[in-house]
């Protein structure tokens, strides 16, 4: 056997990326596929990933097609969804894969990458997971990292492991925004009377609440902003939720004017309204990763969650604010499952300021060298 096992990838033709997740975890995964198909140029490299997730990969250079798991399907008869499954299953063996990768440590992938038959299958050690005998999967086992290690480069692990090696300097991310999306935008903020790269973006809303300060926080933050002469622009996702959040913030600062695009733009609209922006205000969420990509000035609060896992990625005008309490990360959904974080209750506005002058600096700095 050679040292490190590694196969031989000459008779690669086709691959299958699997990451069953969501949008942000999905988007740290564009320096993959780069390095795989610069490792791999003649191989055609396919991504199954979740339907909503195709905006953070769409217009990857290196991806041929999509094979796409509707999550609506969860909403079906058992008998419709179990047969939209195994559609799915059936087009992915129709398509004669020699590698697959999973990225995820869910059943889904394990099945899908045994039923591949591929001649080479990667994966995640699953240890105790659901599924019986899931490591007769794969024919290749990635051992993961016991201590903190970003996201990004715990995906690069799957590479390693069948001897691709990425250089520091091909690891950043990949996020393709199409010009007229950007042109869209910047028509909006136009009508509003507000320049492309003189506004400061807020995104304070998370799926998790427990990952976000509190609506008086950010009310009193806007305030503060606002007196400094910023110009301020409000965003969230679609979800009802979020987008309450962001009203009820609104009628706390009722004399701070914003121009809220809460629950009223496309992923990629948001990638361009953050592209666009002077800098970028936002909890451990997806906009944080489209900036890390566009390479946007953030400023970013992390609670129970890990910074280190999953902060900032290449990224020199990038600041985390956070507590230095003992229990953080605690990856818990709140205090004693409160779905209230005392971590992020108690972050000083005056840190919040200091870290957004730090990055507005060093994006200065950028553009003068």
């Amino acid at each position: 056997m050679a040292y490190g096992n590694y196969p031989d990838l000459s008779d690669v033709k086709r691959i299958l990326v699997i990451k069953m997740r969501h949008l942000g975890d999905v988007l740290l995964t564009s320096p993959l596929f780069t390095n795989l198909k610069k490792a791999i140029p003649g191989a055609a490299i396919d991504a199954f990933i979740y339907k909503d997730s195709v905006p953070m990969l769409d217009g990857h250079p290196a991806i041929s097609d999509y094979l796409l798991y509707d999550r609506d399907w969860k909403k079906l008869p058992f008998l419709k969804k179990v047969g939209k499954e195994i559609g799915l299953l059936r087009e992915i063996r129709s398509r004669n894969y020699d590698l697959v990768i999973n990225l995820t440590e869910g059943d889904r992938g394990a099945i899908a990458a045994m039923v591949s038959k591929a001649k080479y299958r990667v994966g995640f050690d699953p240890k105790r997971s659901a599924l019986l005998n899931k490591r007769k999967a794969f024919t290749h086992i990635v051992k993961s990292c016991p201590h903190p290690r970003h996201t990004v480069e715990r995906q690069l692990d799957v590479l390693r492991k069948i001897g691709i090696f990425p250089t520091p300097e091909e690891r950043d991310l990949h996020l393709y925004i199409p010009d007229e999306t950007k042109h869209k935008v910047a028509k909006m903020l136009q009508q509003e009377e507000i320049k492309p790269g003189h506004y400061i973006l807020i995104h304070p809303v998370s799926r998790w609440k427990f990952k976000c300060l509190s609506t008086q926080q950010i009310a009193s933050l806007m305030s503060a902003l606002h007196e400094r002469g910023m110009r301020l622009v409000m965003s969230s996702g679609p979800d009802k939720e979020e987008i309450a959040m962001v009203e009820e913030i609104l009628s706390l600062a009722p004399h701070v004017p914003v121009l809220n695009c809460a629950g009223k733009l496309t992923l990629k609209e948001l990638s361009a309204l953050i592209a666009l922006s002077r800098a970028l205000i936002c909890v451990d969420s997806v906009p944080l990763h489209i900036a890390s990509a566009t390479k946007t000035p953030v400023v970013v609060m992390f609670g129970p969650t890990s910074d280190q896992n999953w902060g900032p990625w290449m990224h020199p005008a990038a600041k985390v604010v956070a507590r230095a309490f003992s229990c953080r990360p605690c990856y818990q959904d709140g205090c004693g499952g409160s779905k209230k974080s005392d971590c992020l209750l108690q972050i000083p506005q005056n840190a919040i300021l200091a870290a957004l002058d730090e990055v507005m600096a060093e994006r200065s700095q950028l553009i003068v060298i």
